[in-house]
């Protein structure tokens, strides 16, 4: 078996070094969200009643924390047992990311890499018959990011749950048929996933179950999160429904096999909240000591957009269009909408459960809802409740404070404006400064501006758009200035493009 060595990244102490993560500033923001929770609660009960679910659990994790939960139903309807925060409930795709994450593991610890052909890790895919013969090769990548050009299979997927090693390795042997070539197109692949699985087992040693139950369950203290669901205690087991002519039709309940690396997980609100947590705190980047069984990076990388799969006017908010694009991560679903509000989570639907979970990293909250009706809309729900907690607690995303080289190459362009004299002899610029923007033209734009904008009576704070790109205000008697900048890559960062205007 390959193993593969990465050296350390060593960075000089200076630019990097004056970073400084992104806080929130909002006061009393946890009491804002308090405040929404009776909302909250009557969007799910009212939309639970209205989809006909049976069952569901719901609950809000703030920070890192389990803020809130709720229940509606039963998770067994014959003998009346009711919801609570600790039953159990299949989550079906939702399961996908876990698997992702220990691929990542792996890799992190030099036992594989991401861009592997998978025959390396399993033969029988070394004949796969591409469309063409100048087809790349299926990489663990392209499994992971849906693009490996399998065919759409959820509703085959979704009954293979319970099918054997051997089974998933003979689909190989006889040849996979290819909608596409690999690495050329999104489409949400089920086998992918199951194959993924096997990649866990051939390189750990371990079924994808023993290896993720001893690296992610267990250190998150996931005491009560299975794959087979004859090991949940019968009083805790959400039994699966499916709404037919008026009325619950049980739906038989899956076995664990090869196929549940991309669906077979069963967990409590309780327990799935502990990993919610741990994708919540890999942001934002900084410098604290890593607590978790994942580096934060690597949690992060997972939530990175690859393929872009529908650009749309879906929105939160159904009465208020938003154009939003949304692509797929690593066993994770990545969004961002019209304001900018980036969303990571994912789906699960199998014969008898619905389930979504969300997280907005900007917003440090995240709501997840666990469901036992056959594809219910739990995205939808979801959405509706993230909905009603932004628009009633109108808390801020975090906040990016300045740099320090950023502040003081304001000051230093302040002192400049609106004369530009002797510039070129500050050394604050760039190389490439002077030969795109004109001392004469310079001075006599911002003169101009400044003569608009009347007498100065303040200096605003950079606005940073990053560590090295930003911009400030400058309040005037009669309007208002607004310079933006950003600085190079060199140690230190110099300005290489400035922009003066007044505020409109």
């Amino acid at each position: 078996m390959r193993k593969y060595f990465y050296l350390p990244l060593f960075v000089s102490s200076g630019a990097f070094a004056q970073y400084k993560p992104a806080t929130f500033t909002d006061p009393d923001r946890l009491k804002k969200i308090e405040a929404t929770y009776s909302v909250i609660d009557s969007v799910y009960k009212h939309q639970a009643e209205a989809m006909h679910i049976p069952g569901l659990a719901y609950g809000i994790v703030v920070d890192g924390k389990l803020v809130h939960t709720g229940n509606v139903g039963y998770t067994d309807i014959a003998t009346k047992t009711p919801v609570s925060s600790q039953s159990d409930f299949r989550i079906a795709s939702m399961s996908k990311s876990f698997t992702a994450m220990v691929i990542l593991k792996l890799r992190d610890e030099g036992r594989l890499k991401l861009d592997d052909p998978a025959y390396f890790y399993i033969p029988e895919m070394k004949n796969n018959k591409y469309l063409t013969k100048d087809a790349a090769p299926v990489t663990i990548r392209h499994l992971l990011t849906h693009s490996a050009g399998y065919p759409e299979d959820n509703p085959w997927g979704d009954r293979q749950l319970a099918v054997s090693d051997a089974d998933l390795i003979n689909i190989y042997k006889k040849g996979v048929s290819f909608s596409h070539n690999p690495g050329q197109g999104y489409e949400y692949s089920n086998l992918g996933f199951a194959t993924l699985g096997y990649i866990i087992k051939k390189v750990s040693g371990k079924t994808y179950e023993q290896y993720i139950n001893e690296n992610i369950l267990k250190p998150l203290g996931m005491t009560h999160t299975y794959w087979e669901y004859n090991n949940v205690p019968q009083d805790k087991l959400a039994h699966g429904y499916r709404w037919l002519d008026g009325q619950w039709v049980e739906q038989p309940l899956l076995h664990d096999g090869a196929y549940g690396a991309m669906g077979g997980l069963i967990t409590t609100i309780e327990d799935f909240s502990k990993y919610m947590a741990l994708h919540m705190d890999a942001w934002p980047p900084r410098d604290d000591a890593e607590k978790g069984p994942v580096k934060r990076s690597s949690i992060r990388e997972m939530h990175y957009p690859w393929d872009v799969n529908y650009i749309n006017q879906y929105s939160l908010n159904p009465s208020k269009p938003c154009a939003s694009v949304s692509a797929y991560a690593y066993g994770l679903r990545w969004a961002k909408d019209c304001e900018g509000r980036v969303f990571v989570g994912h789906t699960g639907g199998l014969p008898g459960f619905g389930s979504q979970w969300n997280i907005m990293p900007e917003y440090g909250i995240g709501v997840m809802c666990f469901a036992n009706l056959t594809y219910s809309s739990a995205g939808k729900l979801n959405n509706m409740v993230l909905d009603t907690l932004l628009q009633l607690s109108k808390i801020q995303p975090r906040k990016l404070p300045s740099s320090k080289v950023l502040t003081q190459r304001r000051d230093e362009l302040v002192k400049l404006l609106p004369g530009w004299s002797n510039a070129q002899a500050t050394g604050i610029f760039a190389d490439n400064f002077f030969l795109d923007y004109f001392p004469d033209k310079l001075q006599a734009e911002a003169t101009a501006i400044f003569a608009k904008a009347g007498k100065i009576v303040s200096v605003g704070d950079v606005v940073p758009e990053n560590n090295l790109r930003g911009y400030f205000i400058l309040t005037g008697e009669k309007a208002n200035i607004k310079v933006s900048f950003t600085l190079t890559p060199e140690n230190p960062p110099l300005i290489q493009e400035y922009h003066i205007g007044l505020v409109e």
